[in-house]
């Protein structure tokens, strides 16, 4: 019975950190496409083209950077974990 306990809690442990890196990886991954979505879609929907492409660029620069910042905050959350 406990050997079942510990392997329950080892493969909890596994898919947790499985679930928060696939996390921090799409989160990644969407910060950049809204962005550069949001930046695209004021350069020609709002400002109909005359502000091309350097909204786009702006807002993608806003995503890239959100993007760092989740990925800095999970790893100060892990390495808080850890201690």
């Amino acid at each position: 019975m406990n050997q079942l306990n510990r392997e329950r809690k080892q493969e909890k442990g596994i898919l947790s950190d499985l679930a928060m890196y696939s996390q921090s990886g799409m989160t990644f991954a969407l910060s950049v496409v809204i962005g550069f979505g949001f930046g695209w879609y004021l350069d020609n929907k709002v400002f109909d083209g005359r502000t091309a492409p350097w909204l786009s660029f702006i807002f993608l620069g806003f995503g890239i950077a959100a993007g760092f910042k989740h990925l800095w905050d999970l790893s100060r959350r892990i390495a808080k974990d850890d201690n």
